[in-house]
């Protein structure tokens, strides 16, 4: 079961000779060589013995004309106690071609190459002595005996079996204890369904009973089932041999491999805080992202790449994941089979980032045990990702209620003959003589098995805290006054000796003083200068920000110019060694100047950043911002789980075009509009849309304002679409100081509105006020006249008051729901009570008419509309594309349909 070798130093190879000095055959360097590079073509590690093998002749020795007899060098050295061909050829065998191999061929640097040569070819640490076997086994019956339990109490319930990889456990054992022998306090894990119950029990301590009420059709108390079994998570304190660490594991939906972004996201923000409590430790050193697939939907889903991807780039680096696939070479019926000839594996997406994968056989569960050891020393030594490649079977179907005769009638069949993996192993130790002469092997795991299904048996469900939660209300947002803002502007816009700004730049530096009042004349503050000193009063009341996406630190219609680039580089010669090439304003904040002065760090340090790391004052917050990759799914993904894991954060997706988020939709529905619900995780992560009908296309108009209302629930979202930079400053503080956490998803600007004029705002509009559900219209001068009332969101209500003006009418008035959900019933209710002549309410929107928010506002209205007061619609017609891409014929439509929102039309 243990293939062992001899304690010895690694065998030399061309490019290293030995040190000793002994002159090895070229013949023998390749021979030593092609196990290196081929011997998991060659490997045992299909439990069943289906996939298609290597060549046999692959690693043959007399293929590099070499015979059994002949000596490794000609004074006859011995190499690993071998001094034959022949010896050489079984020790090479045990090493590369057994139970665990190496594949390699991924890793382009040589020096890590040369590392996992060396790892393999020391000599194993195997299980231990008798009674780490021993525990081993029993480890192994519990993960069986759990299977059993479960299938003889609820035959029909559907648990996606672990077995024919129950050997994943202790392997998650070793994976623990290896990880707090490196350092490691605190690890997340995340995994799809196949064997997440046997998890739930055997790894993260959940009560047997708790487990198996979700199973009982007459639970007594159904109402706690807030989602299936398999998908639920959790948290422990774990003792390990090496130490205690917290583990945790991540809820997950059933789109199996969303959790992966969820799941660094997680981890990142767990680095951030504890490279932020203290400057001298590494947040990378002390949190493993643990993130087990399944091998079908590892090789078939595309969130797996943009995870990969995304863990090489500033910003979103985790010091490497550690990967777990659960291969039992099937994809629901479809078969997934690795084949060593061709070589082709579901690991091979992997070989993007250079990962080393660690192929085991789940029968030989002291191999996963070894191939733990080298993937944590891997992380450690390298900080990059590492693939172990459990291949086991499916002894049953996809579910328990699956009939896999029916599609895989020759797999099947030997699934139900080949021995489990408690019967091959307990007969291994057999072998050994592990146990003392008078000891029965068959009784030991008779005995173990019963001891596992008495605790599986307990019926006891530890009571939960039922107790009502303290209701939550919204934080205090503090205040702010005008020398309070002056002194937060007045550091943001003084350039460091030798920078040199864009023409842009210069000019932004001269309206942000102006509009703060530091120099004359004044200026109404636009949008830009009220999103950065949003961000400057949360980094002073103590709260960081980070703010990700396409094209952010610039912003796609130049908006926000959250980090300035020096016109004038080293290569230029024009200025001198140690001149800053970007400058952040916000990292100008008090203390804040701490995290990297603000100069040359808004990416991090590339490959080499630190999580959260830098001195400052903790009264501050931190400022960080990242281009992300050309990627929505899994960089969403992965600000959820920031988010959910950094409270003291106000995370920031913002989409290049409110359409983009389509490309994320499973985060939208599964996690961040429901997360809170199934799960209790809670998030405050804000999603920018850009969104407005400007006459650019279908493709870069809508954040699909309709969808997301139809996802509002129980107060599970905040949805807003701000028509003026004062409310977009306040929306954007309260997210930031609210205590009680929801996602925020806003219909943002895009360049119309940002260029408005109108929706500019008087420095005392920041310093005074807050953010207005409703917008009533301040130009009314007569309200017992207005008979017409116009409502409407977002920029289209500057065309509508531009039209009204030309009209002169004194019974129109126009208002604005700048806040959708929760919707805004009591400012309604007495926004119309002010106007008690009114006849008719309009509903105004410029999207398509079932793209709008008009369904939902319609079916709101009911319960705030005035007795005889008729409530309509104007939109463009519902279509399937969406928004024109001619700007003639929107400017068209828009004169066209302010006209019937005043009834000129």
């Amino acid at each position: 079961m243990n293939d062992r070798i001899q304690p010895g130093a690694a065998a030399p190879t061309s490019a290293s000779p030995d040190p000793s000095g002994a002159r090895w055959r070229p013949e023998v360097l390749a021979f030593i060589d092609a196990h290196r590079r081929d011997g998991h073509r060659s490997a045992r590690l299909d439990p069943l013995g289906v996939s298609r093998p290597a060549d046999p002749s692959l690693l043959d020795p007399q293929r590099f004309g070499l015979q059994p007899g002949d000596w490794l060098s000609p004074a006859g050295t011995p190499l690993w106690n071998a001094r034959t061909v022949g010896d050489l050829d079984r020790t090479l065998k045990a090493i590369y071609c057994g139970g665990l191999a190496l594949d390699a061929s991924a890793v382009r640097d040589a020096s890590r190459r040369d590392w996992l040569h060396h790892a393999m070819e020391s000599a194993p640490p195997g299980a231990g002595g008798a009674a780490e076997r021993l525990a081993l086994l029993d480890r192994l019956i519990r993960a069986q005996g759990w299977e059993e339990h479960v299938a003889q109490a609820f035959p029909h319930a559907k648990r996606f079996s672990l077995e024919g990889n129950e050997t994943l456990i202790p392997l998650l054992d070793a994976l623990c204890e290896e990880a707090a022998g490196h350092g490691v306090r605190r690890i997340f894990l995340g995994m799809p369904h196949r064997g997440r119950v046997n998890v739930l029990v055997n790894l993260m301590g959940f009560p047997p009973a708790r487990v198996l009420d979700f199973f009982d059709p007459k639970s007594p108390h159904p109402e706690l089932h807030t989602d299936l079994i398999y998908h639920l998570g959790g948290k422990r304190e774990l003792d390990t041999p090496q130490g205690r660490l917290t583990l945790t594991l991540a809820h997950n939906p059933s789109h199996l491999q969303s959790v992966h972004p969820v799941l660094t996201g997680l981890a990142r923000a767990c680095q951030d805080a504890l490279g932020r409590e203290r400057a001298d430790q590494d947040g990378r050193r002390l949190v493993l992202p643990l993130m087990l697939h399944g091998d079908a939907a590892f090789a078939g889903q595309g969130v797996v790449m943009e995870t990969l991807m995304l863990g090489g780039k500033p910003g979103y680096t985790v010091g490497g994941t550690v990967h777990v696939i659960i291969n039992n070479q099937v994809g629901f019926t479809e078969p997934n089979p690795m084949s060593a000839w061709p070589a082709q594996y579901c690991t091979d997406v992997t070989r993007m980032v250079d990962a080393p994968v660690l192929r085991v056989n789940a029968d030989e569960p002291e191999q996963a045990l070894r191939a733990a050891a080298i993937a944590l020393a891997w992380r450690a030594r390298f900080g990059s990702d590492i693939v172990i490649d459990l291949i086991g079977y499916r002894r049953l179907g996809h579910s328990e209620s699956d009939v896999p005769s029916l599609t895989r009638p020759r797999i099947h069949a030997l699934t139900q003959t080949h021995p489990t993996i408690v019967e091959r192993y307990a007969a291994a130790l057999r072998a050994d003589c592990v146990l003392p002469p008078d000891t029965d092997m068959a009784s030991h795991v008779t005995h173990s098995r019963v001891r596992a299904h008495q605790a599986f048996s307990d019926p006891l469900i530890p009571a939960q805290d039922e107790s009502p939660s303290p209701l939550r209300r919204p934080g205090e947002v503090p205040r702010l006054d005008l020398a309070g803002l002056q002194a937060l502007v007045d550091p943001m816009t003084r350039l460091p000796d030798g920078f040199e700004p864009h023409a842009m730049v210069r000019t932004l530096t001269d309206h942000w003083r102006r509009m703060a009042g530091l120099t004359e004349p004044p200026l109404r503050a636009d949008w830009c200068f009220a999103e950065n000193l949003a961000y400057a009063t949360i980094l002073q009341g103590g709260l960081n920000v980070r703010i990700s996406g396409m094209d952010v630190r610039r912003g796609t219609f130049l908006h926000r110019q959250a980090v300035w680039t020096s016109q004038t580089t080293m290569l230029t010669g024009a200025v001198g060694e140690g001149a800053p090439t970007e400058f952040v304003p916000l990292r100008q904040i008090g203390a804040n100047k701490g995290h990297g002065n603000g100069h040359g760090d808004a990416h991090g340090a590339g490959h080499g950043e630190r999580p959260g790391a830098g001195p400052g004052d903790p009264s501050r917050g931190r400022f960080d911002i990242f281009n992300s990759p050309l990627s929505e799914e899994a960089v969403l993904g992965f600000e959820y789980g920031y988010s959910v894991g950094a409270t003291r954060t106000l995370t920031v997706w913002e989409a290049q075009f409110g359409d983009f988020v389509n490309g994320a939709q499973v985060f939208v529905d599964q996690y961040i509009s429901s997360g809170e619900e199934k799960w209790g995780d809670t998030s405050s992560l804000a999603i920018l849309l850009p969104h407005g009908n400007e006459g650019i296309g279908p493709d870069h108009s809508s954040g699909y304002l309709s969808r997301f209302l139809q996802l509002c629930g129980e107060d599970n979202l905040r949805v807003a679409c701000p028509s003026t930079a004062a409310q977009w400053f306040h929306l954007l503080r309260r997210q930031a100081f609210d205590t009680l956490r929801k996602p925020l998803i806003v219909m943002s600007p895009k360049g119309t509105l940002y260029h408005e004029k109108a929706s500019h705002a008087e420095i005392a509009d920041l310093t005074g006020g807050s953010f207005q559900p409703v917008i009533d219209d301040a130009t009314v001068e007569r309200a017992e006249q207005v008979e017409r009332l116009l409502l409407c969101s977002g920029k289209v209500h500057y065309d509508l008051d531009r039209g009204r003006r030309s009209v002169a009418r004194a019974d129109l008035a126009l208002a604005r729901v700048e806040q959708f959900y929760p919707f805004p019933a009591d400012e309604l209710t007495a926004l119309f009570a002010r106007y008690p002549a009114l006849v008719e309410i309009t509903w105004v929107q410029e999207e398509h008419r079932q793209q709008g928010a008009w369904s939902f506002i319609r079916e709101q209205m009911d319960a705030v509309l005035p007795q005889h007061v008729q409530l309509r619609c104007v939109a463009r017609r519902a279509n399937g594309s969406g928004a024109t891409s001619s700007h003639t014929i929107h400017q068209l439509e828009q004169v066209e349909l302010v006209a019937r929102a005043l009834g000129e039309a």
